[in-house]
């Protein structure tokens, strides 16, 4: 099942997404696609409408805005370097332990929104991600099995990145990762159901056309268990959070030419299953 949000900031409509491609209206369902949704029977209360024809559809509107498929989440925790050949082209040592670092939740917009390049900035940079919404409350899990379980969907995610700032200015990730719209999100929240392994997933992004990362899954130092497992032995995962789990090679500050964005760059993201994202970059 594919979850998500609809209408202008702050004022969008819950939806799902139909396999014919319909949007069907679930707000008297839920007022909001968010933490008190993914945590109660929100998700079963969709699924049995859905399958009983009981849904509204909501007008066709091509200029309809998709918003983030989760309302603002609580935390965004972020896994850095868990691609082997990222962390190779960054001259990083490969990690034993996950790398974890946090985005602040007001980064999180549409995944067709405009994304801002701060000022002063000369080295924002993207990262294609698979992006985990938590279901269920995690704390101190038993094992990376039990993890799952705790997962409410998947999307498509965008780290995007100032390097200057992150790496630069005393090696201080949080100040380069939480710019204004630097996490556009979506356009689905799909169900693990609909997924299946996470692990097997191929994810790309290209910039004006040009395809700069080629990566999988199946190729994460620490795969989608373990993170959440490893994660919940430290903080509170509540239900809402978003997990973003790295991004694999092709990055502008692993390549030699480094092509970092401009306003007028156009990024595009893909991830089996989870749809196709797109944003236009504007100077703030």
């Amino acid at each position: 099942m594919k979850l998500l949000r609809v209408g202008a900031p702050g004022r969008e409509i819950p939806a799902v997404r139909s396999d014919d491609g319909r949007l069907l209206d679930i707000s008297e369902l839920t007022a909001d696609v968010d933490g008190a949704f993914l945590a109660g029977d929100g998700v079963d209360r969709v699924r049995a409408a859905l399958e009983a024809g009981a849904l509204p559809e909501l007008p066709a509107n091509e200029d309809l805005r998709i918003g983030a498929p989760v309302a603002r989440p609580g935390k965004v925790v972020c896994i850095g370097l868990n691609y082997r050949d990222h962390a190779e082209e960054t001259g990083a040592k490969i990690p034993e332990r996950p790398v974890v670092f946090l985005k602040a939740p007001y980064t999180v917009v549409g995944p067709h929104d405009t994304v801002l390049i701060p000022r002063g900035s000369t080295k924002t940079d993207y990262e294609v991600e698979l992006a985990v919404a938590i279901g269920r409350a995690a704390r101190y899990l038993e094992s990376p099995e039990a993890a799952l379980e705790h997962v409410a969907g998947y999307a498509i995610s965008n780290d995007v990145s100032e390097r200057e700032f992150q790496i630069e200015y005393s090696n201080q990730w949080d100040l380069g990762k939480s710019c204004e719209t630097f996490n556009p999100l979506g356009p689905w929240l799909v169900t693990p159901d609909e997924v299946g392994d996470p692990g097997k997933l191929g994810l790309r992004l290209s910039v004006n056309g040009e395809r700069r990362q080629d990566g999988h899954t199946g190729n994460l130092i620490f795969d989608v268990a373990y993170v959440v497992w490893y994660l919940s032995q430290y903080m509170l995962l509540e239900p809402g959070d978003v997990i973003n789990t790295g991004t694999p090679a092709g990055v502008a500050l692993g390549r030699a030419d480094k092509p970092y964005l401009r306003a007028g760059d156009v990024v595009e993201l893909e991830i089996d299953g989870l749809g196709t994202a797109r944003q236009e970059f504007a100077s703030a």
